[in-house]
Formats: structure tokens, sequence, C-alpha cells
């Protein structure tokens, strides 16, 4: 099956997870971090799994029922029940509301890659389903090829591009600026954690202008 690669924008909108256990802390957390307005529905819950999400998600502690599905935006079936699992997803794609079901990919709308994460960086890992053994994997290995610094160094990229926003709009010579940043060696020394040469090597590509003075201000408090 092929899939449209996207970023979905969830923030503020209904999501819905059936299921306590583990897949679905798992898919509650996720959801939770995007902003979402996250209900779960379950029979029971694992409170080693669930603690630390009651004041993020929504619990209800009872089985899931038809009614659940109004009003959300997203719906996860994740109980161990895989005729649940698919009556939501049918459910779900009656009433037009996207639906991830766990091992069903012939009704899931979408699935769910893995992800390593760093600060505003996001890398995705897909197999289409064929292997997700194989996704995570691919995550280990990506986690250690990029470590904490690409974080730091598309933080201070935004904190740049917003200064220089501000000043001027020279589409040209901002491209300019930002090769010069990406090509030069400000990585290496973010994940030296080489403060001086970091500000050094973001003066000598700006110059004293572009408001570089206020870009380490908040560092060097």
């Amino acid at each position: 099956m092929k899939y449209y690669p996207v970023g979905l924008n969830i923030q503020d909108r209904n999501c819905l997870v059936v299921g306590g256990g583990r897949v679905g802390a798992r898919k509650a957390e996720t959801l939770a971090r995007c902003r979402a307005r996250v209900k779960v529905v379950s029979p029971c819950f694992d409170e080693t799994l669930w603690n630390h999400l009651v004041s993020t998600v929504e619990l209800v502690k009872r089985e899931y029922l038809p009614q659940d599905l109004k009003g959300m935006f997203l719906v996860v079936g994740a109980t161990d029940n895989r005729q649940l699992n698919k009556t939501i997803g049918k459910q779900a794609r009656q009433a037009g509301i996207l639906f991830n079901g766990a091992d069903l990919p012939e009704l899931s709308d979408f699935i769910v890659p893995a992800v390593v994460k760093r600060g505003d960086l996001t890398i995705a890992v897909s197999t289409s389903g064929n292997s997700p053994a194989f996704a995570k994997k691919i995550k280990h290995q990506l986690e250690g090829r990029f470590g904490p610094e690409y974080e730091r160094f598309l933080s201070l990229m935004g904190k740049i591009r917003q200064n220089l926003l501000a000043r001027e709009h020279a589409p040209g010579s901002h491209k300019k600026i930002f090769k010069q940043l990406i090509d030069s060696q400000l990585l290496d020394r973010m994940r030296e954690n080489d403060q001086e040469a970091i500000e050094r090597l973001v003066v000598d590509i700006l110059g004293n202008r572009h408001g570089v003075e206020t870009l380490f201000q908040e560092k060097n408090k």
C-alpha cells in the first residue's frame, strides 16, 4: 500500500484512543504531546502505564460505545481485541473520522511511523506497514547519528531567521547566509559544547548586524 507522507496538525483537536494497555498508553501520550485533546476509553487501566498521563488525557473507565466517536477528529483502535478494533474502524469510516488500528492496515486511514525527535527536527521512518520491527531498528540507528546538538542548531537557525526577516526581506542574501551557516562547523562546535566558538562562527558569517548580539543573550544570562 502507498501512503502519502504528511505532518498532521492535531492541536486542540478531539482524539479518541480505545484501549488501556501499553499500546493505548503510547498512542495517547504521543497525541497529547502534539497538544491534542485526548480521551481514552477502556474498562481497565494499568496504573503503572497511565499515572503520568492523568493530567494530560481524559480517562473513561468503561467499555467503548459508538457514541464515543461523536465530535472526534481522529480515532485509534488499540485494544487487544482485533474484532473490536475492526468494528471501531468501520464505524469511524462511516462517520468520516480518521482511523488508525493496531495491525489493521486495510482499515487504517494512516499509519504512524517510527520517529526520532530532536526539538523541532522530526525524522520519520516507515516501511508502509511491512515491517514495524525494521523501522524501529532504523530509528535506533538514527538516534545514534542525530544527537542533541541538532535541537540546539535548529533553535539557533530559527532565531537567526526571525532576526533576518524582522530587519529586511532579502531572500537571495538570506539563502546565502543560511548555506554558509549549514556548511560551517557550527554543528561540530555545538556537539563539543564550545559556546565561544559557536558565537564566533555566527558573528563571522552574519557580521555585527542582523541583531546578532541578541541571539545569545539568554544563553549568557
